[in-house]
């Protein structure tokens, strides 16, 4: 087996990186990695770090990722949403609240699948992530 540390980023394929960072910074308030290239602009949030990709530029076609591919986390998924909404991003379906978080649907520029996420109940060990 491998000697896994953790995920060090995921990708988030886009046609036009200008416009994707539109959107993850001025829509969605993520702050640029300073140290991130032009070529690989890069977000961190939290202890994760999204990076926009065009994947012709690595020989690949662009497909973008399936629904709800990231949660991100906030405090309240409806305060969060509506904020969304004004700026005009559209969501798929109503918050859905699965009995231990709540969930809200939606995506960027290029379809890539996104969601609003806070979960409200604890783990067996008392733990709320």
């Amino acid at each position: 087996m491998i000697d896994a540390q953790r995920v060090d980023f995921v990708s988030i394929p886009v046609r036009d990186k200008d416009e994707a960072a539109r959107f993850y910074e001025d829509t969605l308030g993520f702050q640029r990695d300073p140290r991130a290239t032009h070529a690989w602009p890069e977000y961190r949030v939290g202890e994760t770090v999204l990076a926009l990709v065009v994947p012709s530029e690595i020989g690949w076609d662009f497909v973008p990722t399936p629904p709800a591919q990231i949660a991100i986390r906030v405090p309240d998924v409806g305060e969060a949403r509506a904020k969304l909404e004004e700026a005009g991003v559209e969501f798929t379906g109503e918050t859905f609240d699965s009995g231990v978080c709540h969930m809200a649907f939606f995506k960027d520029p290029d379809g890539n699948g996104l969601m609003l996420h806070h979960r409200y109940a604890q783990f067996d060990d008392g733990s709320t992530p």
